[in-house]
């Protein structure tokens, strides 16, 4: 997959393109971006996705942006896997945001990325006071040479499925719908680095996973499965698939109130028996199931033990499973 940030003067070659935020690829997602290949391969095209950072929401109020789903790598990795041949990434700033909707279908699809057919959702808005629609779409489409498709909303038993429904399961530790809603676990991946230690000082070490921002979408003690990176992926490129094991474990996702009175996020991982230096690789931590609220405790002693018991009752999740992990089950449905 080829990744470009801006907009060119002059398109290289012509695409069939998709516009948006593609918050979590969820179902939705997932659906549009089929439905792109499909054109792509009968027109003879290559599939093109353009999305906007920060997201024009962070841009003009970052206090009341809703938390991302995914960070731009795990985006452009699910992009990847869903079989996109480029992404677009537009800064989105004030310039951005001034340009008129008719400059932008000129200026930007006509010219900039060479659109020869384009597809919207029916609640895409475009151009400087949201002022392109569909409808603006379909009048340029002749005279810019595109045709235009409108996708209708997805929906799952009922539910249209959202980027805004699947933040609110996440932050009910509804996981199962979750699921539903994306067409696979939620994960969040990150590299490990290093912690305050306390974890091996009371028995359960843990990985301390980098978030890339400090709001993360759920928070609790969940049983989880982790992928971590085998030795000797070094060498690969960024959206390459590396070599994986799979692990299971619990995690702590929040501010640990026991240990710091007002702390920033933190995601920790105890992996069931496992003992090695893994400073420095990249991990993806998939939540299966909450097993409850992070809560604040008297002393690390409570701590501890409540710790014990957590891992106790994710085992005995895991133990309801069938034998193989969770993960082998198919990650990204692709229409």
């Amino acid at each position: 997959m080829r990744i470009s940030h801006g907009i060119p003067v002059q398109a290289d070659t012509p695409v069939a393109l998709t516009i948006g935020n593609f918050d979590g690829v969820h179902l939705g997602h997932q659906a549009m971006l089929a439905r792109l290949k499909k054109a792509a391969d009968r027109l003879g095209l290559e599939s093109c996705v353009m999305i906007f950072e920060p997201h024009p929401r962070e841009f003009f109020a970052p206090d009341k942006a809703p938390t991302r789903l995914t960070s731009l790598r795990e985006k452009l990795e699910l992009l990847a896997a869903a079989g996109v041949e480029r992404v677009h990434i537009c800064r989105f700033d004030f310039d951005f945001a001034r340009i008129p909707a008719e400059d932008f279908i000129v200026r930007i699809l006509q010219q900039g990325l060479a659109a020869r057919w384009v597809l919207v959702g029916d609640d895409f808005r475009f151009g400087a006071r949201r002022a392109g629609d569909y409808e603006m779409l379909k009048a340029f489409s002749a005279e810019c040479g595109f045709e235009v498709e409108e996708m209708p909303g997805f929906t799952v038993n009922g539910l249209r499925v959202s980027s805004t429904a699947v933040r609110d399961a996440l932050a009910a530790g509804e996981l199962d719908l979750v699921k539903c809603l994306l067409g696979r676990y939620y994960s969040i991946s990150g590299r490990v680095v290093d912690g305050d230690k306390l974890g091996k000082k009371i028995g359960f070490p843990t990985a301390n996973i980098q978030l890339k921002h400090n709001r993360p979408p759920l928070a609790g003690i969940f049983a989880v499965e982790v992928e971590m990176e085998t030795p000797g992926n070094e060498t690969r490129s960024s959206l390459e698939v590396p070599s994986l094991d799979t692990l299971r474990g619990v995690a702590s996702l929040g501010v640990r109130p026991t240990v710091h009175e007002h702390g920033k996020p933190v995601l920790e991982v105890h992996l069931f028996d496992f003992d090695q230096d893994i400073y420095g690789r990249h991990l993806r931590v998939h939540f299966l199931h909450k097993l409850r609220d992070e809560e604040k405790y008297s002393d690390l002693e409570a701590l501890t033990r409540q710790i014990g018991r957590d891992v106790d009752n994710a085992k005995k999740y895991f133990s309801s499973l069938s034998g193989a992990p969770a993960l082998s089950e198919k990650k990204l449905v692709q229409g």
